[in-house]
């Protein structure tokens, strides 16, 4: 019975835990403008507060993203993040996006994923194949078409990616639960480190030619 009740009282501390919750910290002031004045301000969640008596309407707004982006990467795609780096009034409100533009005819957002949120996606135009990869031991694909005014949820930490199915540009919104919740774009992070990873751990991992891999890492990550 003591283990019992040992289990129980070590599961309501997990729960209870910080450390158990897996968004931003809650704000214990209504904002924290950052600012990168280290002389003016307190340090709060990573950032410097702008003093609140100073802060005004313009801290909290960001405009501009019904412009058309140029799309000028090899995928076809051009991300717009707005998060705490982009929009100080994010600071400490566990909330961030992007704005994403495709190519038509397979322009992509490649497969990535975000470390730190879950992201609610919207298609504001065009015709979107989506789809995520969970974890062992199935690494099961769940894909769908999108189109105007569907979202779809893609869940914290798992590979996902988008394709421009359509003929004409494509427009999504991306919405995150953190300020920052971080990207790891997978053909760059394993083919573009630095210093680079080992071309036969790769290769071995890959089943690839070692010579293949060194190729990849000259494209990805300029390792010449």
């Amino acid at each position: 019975m003591k283990t019992v009740h040992l289990l129980v009282a070590f599961v309501l501390l997990a729960s209870a835990s910080p450390l158990a919750f897996a968004s931003d910290p809650g704000p214990l002031q209504d904002f924290c403008v950052a600012i990168n004045n280290t002389g003016n301000g307190v340090f709060v969640n990573g950032k410097f507060c702008k003093d609140p008596r100073l802060v005004t309407a313009d801290d909290f707004i960001f405009q501009g993203l019904n412009i058309p982006r140029p799309i000028n990467d090899p995928v076809g795609t051009t991300v717009t993040p707005v998060n705490v780096e982009q929009f100080p009034g994010l600071n400490t409100l566990s909330v961030a996006l992007n704005r994403i533009d495709y190519a038509p005819n397979g322009g992509e957002n490649p497969p990535h994923l975000h470390p730190r949120a879950s992201e609610l996606f919207l298609v504001l135009e065009g015709t979107l194949l989506a789809g995520f990869v969970t974890s062992l031991p199935e690494y099961k694909l769940f894909t769908k078409v999108l189109n105007k005014g569907d979202i779809f949820v893609f869940p914290q930490g798992l590979i996902y990616f988008q394709v421009n199915l359509g003929k004409t540009n494509a427009v999504g919104f991306a919405y995150f639960e953190s300020q920052n919740p971080g990207i790891i774009i997978v053909a760059d992070a394993v083919f573009g480190s630095n210093p680079p990873i080992n071309p036969f751990i790769l290769a071995r991992a890959f089943q690839l030619d070692p010579n293949v891999v060194k190729n990849l890492q000259v494209k990805f990550g300029n390792n010449s």
